[in-house]
């Protein structure tokens, strides 16, 4: 755990992500790029036709929008336990984002679902399980503004964020566990032909690497903004 409290630091975390933060938006333009590129030029599926684009889309935006939950229960579970000096900063600014990517696969799901199911929304495990994730999300920044004392809303915030981390592996399993029109898993078990695949991995690295960057940028924004009050409490005393 030494690493991980070296950076606790603002002033090392600053100096890091200062280093990090180009490498990763570079990284995140050419994901993006080749993967929009390669996904838009595949064939067209031949059940689902050109329909299947929008898989470039809503996947990786389901699945970030769960690891920003899981990293934002980790980033409690620092504060509640070890009182990681961070730990509330960086899972308070993990929350909008893991919103907007849920919305985005909540929005990009329903347009698929459409074609596919006949309907553009059905009450079963799956997709019920991931708009309460989208509710989480506004419920744990709602509670961080309801409560002016930071500590306090920090706290509450983290319990109700390790709370909800029992809804990730729901949402994952779902479709294994309950009857649903949702598919099932067809990356790891090799069902999703190779000339999908391959934009649909790199789309997701893409994603992954958009959010790591705009985590890190807003993480920086919060601490020299903590830094700008104090200074300006310190000149008014």
């Amino acid at each position: 755990m030494n690493w991980l409290f070296r950076y606790a630091n603002p002033h090392n975390f600053m100096r890091l992500s200062g280093v990090l933060l180009p490498i990763t938006a570079i990284a995140t333009a050419l994901c993006l790029g080749v993967g929009l590129y390669l996904g838009f030029t595949a064939p067209p599926d031949y059940q689902q036709g050109r329909t299947v684009l929008i898989l470039f889309i809503h996947v990786p935006a389901a699945t970030v929008a769960m690891s920003i939950y899981g990293a934002l229960a980790v980033c409690s579970l620092l504060s509640l336990v070890w009182r990681h000096p961070l730990s509330d900063i960086a899972a308070r600014a993990a929350a909008p984002f893991g919103a907007v990517f849920t919305a985005l696969g909540l929005i990009t799901g329903a347009l698929w679902g459409k074609p596919m199911w006949g309907t553009y929304w059905v009450w079963d495990a799956r997709l019920t399980s991931f708009l309460l994730l989208l509710f989480l999300y506004i419920g744990y920044m709602a509670l961080w503004n309801a409560i002016e004392d930071e500590t306090r809303a920090a706290r509450a915030a983290a319990i109700l964020a390790l709370v909800g981390a029992v809804n990730i592996p729901i949402i994952k399993f779902s479709v294994e566990w309950w009857s649903t029109l949702h598919q099932g898993e067809s990356i790891v078990s090799g069902k999703l032909a190779p000339v999908f695949l391959a934009p649909l991995l790199i789309m997701m690295l893409g994603y992954m690497l958009l959010f790591v960057s705009l985590w890190m940028l807003r993480i920086r924004t919060a601490i020299l903004e903590r830094r700008a009050r104090t200074l300006m409490q310190g000149g008014a005393a």
